[in-house]
């Protein structure tokens, strides 16, 4: 039953959840699957059911930086505004882990937050929680060093992924912390040294 998979943070209405059940389309998707990406037309709004998905934003130089993680029952806020302003996508959303998600139609979202005062909630709060997220990631990219923020990453990480082991690349790392690979390498390389975690091939594992 759809109520079951949602199992959001909202307690939606049945009438909401019998119109997301028709007119949502489900979507399953495998590790690394790009979902969303950057300039394309935001069609529809996506509500996870589970597993993780990236949030991640280019640079000038192409390069990327990861502003945060979606997980069960989480909406993207930057989704959510190019849906209602009809605008193109300025993130992109890529799956960290397998999982399955629910497409919501761009032409119901106005309607809903008028109609349903479960759904109003929920979107407020989701907009609230992907700003802290948004701040966190600020902070932590002004006033941290790199040593602390690959830190921070690999917690945030071995979270989503509900264990010890990180299956990531130095360049991966690099990539999502918008730096280089040598820099990583070399933190990663401190960090085992000091017994916080032991590098193996193409795997961390945080001790």
């Amino acid at each position: 039953m759809l109520k079951d998979l949602l199992q959001t943070n909202a307690s939606f209405e049945e009438e909401l959840l019998e119109e997301i059940n028709s007119l949502g389309k489900i979507v399953d998707f495998k590790s690394n699957d790009i979902l969303i990406d950057l300039n394309e037309q935001i069609k529809g709004m996506p509500l996870l059911i589970n597993g993780a998905i990236k949030i991640l934003r280019e640079d000038y130089n192409e390069g990327e930086l990861l502003l945060y993680f979606l997980e069960k029952g989480d909406v993207c806020a930057m989704t959510m505004a190019c849906c209602l302003g009809k605008k193109q996508s300025k993130i992109r959303a890529i799956a960290e882990t397998d999982g399955q998600l629910i497409m919501i139609p761009i032409s119901k979202m106005d309607e809903w937050l008028a109609k349903y005062p479960s759904w109003r909630k929920f979107v407020f709060e989701s907009y609230n929680n992907r700003l802290d997220e948004m701040l966190f990631a600020i902070d932590n990219l002004a006033f941290n060093d790199m040593n602390q923020r690959v830190k921070n990453y690999l917690l945030d990480v071995a979270t989503i992924n509900k264990g010890r082991k990180i299956i990531k690349t130095h360049q991966e790392i690099a990539n999502e912390l918008n730096t280089s690979r040598v820099v990583i390498s070399r933190i990663l390389k401190a960090l085992e040294n000091d017994n916080i975690l032991k590098l193996h091939r193409n795997e961390i594992t945080i001790l």
